[in-house]
């Protein structure tokens, strides 16, 4: 995918799987389950996808998956694939770790967050170690100071040792953090929960995070009970929906198909059409 100076790829870390009731808060199962079957365990398969995006001057991944530290029971309850597939997808894209110049986490939790760092006998280390890695200053504070409703949800390892290695760099609210480049923080799945637009040469690629992540929750009130604050969630699906259908963003989710596509508008009702390739 090519927008305007940027080459964008979009790939798996692998497969984890969730409560399907909760993925999909109020709705019935009697409807998710048509879209998206669940288990014997009342779950369902979602991918952990990342965005690699370059220019001439520029390495930036979104997202890094579940990661290699976590133990074997996380693996189960999870349904964790093994290995994760993070650093050979960006081997097969000509890509070493030590080329990534930046790393932004849509949030903090494990399964986006996980790969930012890798055990080093008894040290934890940076997995990209000459990239700043980006986070909301909203999401860093929330993510150390978890709570009894959050804490099953992030793993100190996978983002904590990032500032004594030097690496962290923390925004707030939206903020261009290269040319073409934009976060903009939503609140709804977390506090500081950010989406990535890149823009060029008008054409627009817009990454959802976990504000919506997959196509299944374009409907309005498809909003997952791990969101925080739905309310919020469903605000900004009726503001940022509307432009990514008139402007005809190319749009990719965090737990879909590692595909791009396109929402349309079909009669009032919202639909994800896969680009080709």
């Amino acid at each position: 995918m090519r927008i305007g100076r940027f080459d964008v790829r979009i790939f798996s870390d692998g497969v984890f799987r969730l409560d399907g009731g909760a993925m999909f808060g109020i709705v019935p199962k009697v409807l998710w389950e048509k879209q998206k079957p669940a288990d014997d365990r009342n779950r369902i398969a979602m991918d952990m996808n990342c965005l690699l995006i370059r220019d001439a001057d520029h390495v930036v991944l979104v997202e890094t998956g579940a990661g290699p530290k976590l133990n074997a029971r996380q693996k189960e309850i999870y349904g964790i694939e093994d290995p994760p597939r993070l650093l050979d997808e960006l081997r097969s894209l000509g890509v070493r770790a030590d080329e990534v110049t930046l790393v932004v986490n849509t949030h903090l939790h494990f399964d986006h967050s996980g790969g930012n760092t890798y055990r080093e006998g008894e040290r934890i280390v940076p997995t990209f170690p000459r990239a700043s890695y980006v986070f909301q200053r909203l999401e860093w504070e929330d993510a150390l100071n978890a709570n009894e409703r959050t804490r099953g949800s992030y793993i100190a390892d996978d983002y904590a040792p990032l500032e004594a290695a030097g690496r962290l760099e923390l925004v707030d609210e939206s903020v261009e953090i290269l040319n073409g480049i934009r976060l903009d923080r939503i609140q709804g799945h977390t506090r500081g929960t950010q989406t990535v637009r890149v823009s060029d040469r008008g054409e627009t690629l817009f990454f959802s995070s976990d504000f919506m992540p997959d196509r299944h929750h374009l409907p309005l009130p498809w909003i997952p009970a791990f969101d925080l604050f739905p309310l919020d969630t469903l605000a900004a699906k009726k503001t940022i929906l509307p432009r990514a259908v008139e402007e005809r963003w190319t749009v990719a989710f965090t737990h879909d198909r590692p595909r791009f596509g396109r929402i349309t508008d079909v009669e009032g009702k919202l639909r994800f059409d896969e680009l080709p390739g």
